[in-house]
């Protein structure tokens, strides 16, 4: 993992600066600025609004899904433009945002024969919060700088829920301090916490990170809450004395995993409109990866991994929010 994160030694060639966009001036913004975002999906649809209603600058933006596009230009203003391809998005935007659900999407919409590559102009900032590999998010961010441009890693923690209320946490990997300052003053228009982790890489290694522990605390949450119930205790009063003691943590006082406990829990939304199992499972495999590529022991990641395998063969609970493994388990006897 250290020798995937290490710092890239780039010739001063390949560090042009471009047009800075200028979120906040009153003034006219120039015809070289605009913001780029890719990834219309329950995550990015939101940042994207906020980041669009916040900003000062022309905005233009890409999915594969053409009604996405098509909704967040009728939702956000008939200036909205829409790209017909990354490459096109990259010669009209000198800040590029992308949002993508895999490491493939990811390689496809930089390196593809579409890609932003294709069209990127010097000097444009990328900023993927995308949680893919630690190895391809370095990969990618090396081919940015050799054609260029500048780029950072920045996962987002925070969920669909942090995403609309626009609180999410923004992990970051930036070669310089410059870029991430410049990445920082977009990204708090869509979050409210911004961390510089370290180099390239830096912010995904800490996104895995972070979601193999709550992942793991999610697991434990719903193994207490199940056995605590099937010892005839309320699962309010459980809970409540839960989060005023040791055991507490996000799994059980923000997101508890038993429905009617946490009104804006996804629990008591029929698991809905949270962060679906079959992409924890993902985020699980990418922590497996890098475990193995770090050669560090991994023992309740594994074991979490394999729940979460389990659960997602289940077609429906694959695509609710990742607390149901409450249902999986109470319904084992």
């Amino acid at each position: 993992m250290l020798l995937l994160i290490k710092r890239l030694s780039v010739p001063a060639r390949h560090v042009a600066r471009g047009t800075t966009c200028l979120l906040y001036s009153t003034e006219a913004p120039s015809s070289n600025c605009a913001i780029g975002f890719i990834g219309l999906g329950q995550m990015g649809f939101n940042m994207a609004r906020h980041l669009r209603a916040k900003s000062k600058v022309p905005f233009v933006v890409y999915d594969l899904n053409r009604h996405a596009m098509e909704q967040f230009h009728a939702e956000n203003g008939k200036d909205v433009g829409m790209a017909s391809s990354p490459a096109e998005l990259a010669s009209r935007a000198s800040v590029i945002v992308t949002v993508l659900p895999e490491s493939a999407h990811v390689k496809e919409a930089y390196l593809g024969e579409s890609g932003i590559i294709k069209g990127i102009r010097q000097g444009t900032l990328c900023i993927d919060s995308s949680t893919i590999d630690t190895s391809v998010s370095v990969d990618v961010s090396r081919q940015i700088i050799a054609a260029g441009a500048r780029a950072v890693d920045a996962p987002i923690s925070g969920g669909i829920m942090g995403a609309k209320a626009a609180t999410l946490t923004f992990m970051v990997g930036s070669q310089t301090d410059s870029d991430f300052e410049q990445a920082r003053a977009h990204l708090l228009l869509m979050g409210k916490n911004v961390v510089h982790c370290g180099d390239l890489g830096a912010g995904q290694a800490a996104k895995i990170c972070n979601n193999l522990l709550l992942a793991i605390s999610m697991i434990g949450t719903a193994e207490a809450m199940n056995l605590g119930m099937r010892l005839g205790l309320d699962p309010k009063v459980l809970a409540s004395i839960v989060n005023t003691s040791s055991g507490r943590c996000w799994s059980s006082d923000t997101a508890n995993p038993v429905p009617d406990v946490i009104a804006t829990a996804p629990s008591t939304n029929n698991y809905n409109d949270g962060f679906k199992s079959r992409l924890m499972l993902k985020d699980l495999g990418l922590v497996s990866n890098a475990a193995k590529d770090s050669k560090t022991p991994l023992m309740l990641g594994a074991l979490a991994e394999n729940i979460y395998r389990h659960l997602s063969n289940d077609a429906t609970m694959a695509e609710k929010d990742f607390s149901v493994v409450y249902q999986w388990l109470a319904k084992k006897p």
